[in-house]
């Protein structure tokens, strides 16, 4: 008897060629789209995100072509308290989130994980450019070949049981090669554009669904330098983010950039370039995949896109890890994850909530 495996598809050419390929390699498959939200529930009525008319007339249209079973599974309620509503809890505290990841440890490899054994499906599969090997310890999370498609930094939350039951076709691939596989098999959306934006937010424009469904109010505050002297006023904090330089509206010999946020007082600190370069941060949160020991060598990320660089950790009494950079880093930022690696391997993650 094969093996089953539910297939998240989005809609998009990456959860298609995976469930194209695990087909290939004789699995019995289902694909699922997860319903996260209505565009009403965002303002918005378009074709834009990937809760999309179109995008599930897509993902069923690769399903029917490659023959197999396909469903849309509602998740709204869950997307909302675990996603959406976290993002602006993490803005009301002078954060910056990243909701793709609370989506995939919370709803792609929990409720969908869920899901799969009601459905009695061995594994999961999705489109994420990662790869899983296995050795005599267990099962490992690794970056994806494609250095530029890889997607390991918002997967850090990953179980070991989960590895063990997840499986990422892509890994070995490049985004080219993706494309050639879903050209080659007429597939709908061979060409079909990447999402650039937050999928519940396809306008790019955060500050708009802060004021108009979270219901903050931009209160004008101060600008004010490291000391506290007020520089200017600005438009409510919620408006900035760290390292942020455009879009301040002052004119200053040397340029301004966004330093810390300060909610409680409704001030943004403003400093300059080199006041962003820091060393050492605390996060909280962690999730281990592996066990690694203090001392050994290591290299961490900030942000998706931050090259991985040498570090240090050490875990603190209170479970907290405190990361310590070899060179100083632009930019750390509350609310964004640190997540650890050893060369391609991923060891962990978790949330910036001190900076040091």
């Amino acid at each position: 008897m094969s093996k089953r495996a539910l297939i998240a598809m989005s809609g998009g050419v990456d959860s298609s060629v995976s469930a194209y390929l695990m087909k290939e390699m004789g699995y019995d498959c289902v694909g699922v789209t997860m319903k996260l939200y209505d565009n009403e529930d965002i303002n918005l009525c378009n074709d834009k995100t990937c809760c999309s008319l179109s995008d599930v007339e897509d993902a069923r249209a690769v399903c029917d072509r490659i023959g197999i079973p396909y469903y849309v599974m509602n998740f709204k309620d869950k997307f909302k308290e675990k996603v959406m509503d976290k993002f602006v809890d993490c803005y009301r505290q002078g954060c910056t989130p990243n909701p793709c990841i609370d989506c995939n440890r919370h709803l792609k490899f929990a409720g969908l994980y869920q899901k799969a054994k009601e459905l009695e499906c061995d594994v999961i599969v999705t489109g994420h450019y990662v790869r899983v090997e296995e050795d005599e310890s267990g099962f490992h999370l690794y970056k994806g070949k494609d250095e530029k498609k890889d997607q390991s930094y918002v997967l850090y939350n990953l179980t070991k049981e989960q590895l063990a039951h997840t499986m990422f076709p892509l890994g070995s691939l490049t985004k080219d090669e993706v494309r050639k596989i879903a050209q080659e098999n007429g597939f709908i959306n061979a060409r079909k554009k990447e999402s650039q934006d937050i999928c519940f937010i396809p306008d790019g424009d955060y500050r708009r669904f802060l004021e108009e469904k979270a219901h903050m109010i931009s209160l004008p505050g101060d600008f004010v330098d490291k000391e506290g002297n007020v520089i200017a006023k600005h438009k409510g904090y919620f408006h900035y983010t760290i390292g942020q330089r455009k879009g301040l509206g002052i004119s200053a010999k040397e340029p301004y950039y966004v330093v810390d946020i300060l909610p409680k007082k409704n001030q943004v600190v403003l400093g300059s370039n080199e006041d962003l370069f820091r060393t050492t941060l605390i996060a909280n949160d962690f999730n281990w995949i592996e066990q690694v020991e203090e001392g050994e060598g290591i290299q961490a990320k900030i942000r998706y896109a931050h090259k991985q660089a040498e570090a240090t950790f050490r875990i603190l009494e209170d479970g907290n890890v405190q990361v310590t950079f070899t060179e100083p880093q632009r930019a750390f930022t509350k609310g964004q994850s640190v997540v650890l690696y050893q060369g391609e391997k991923v060891l962990g993650g978790g949330i910036i909530h001190e900076i040091m």
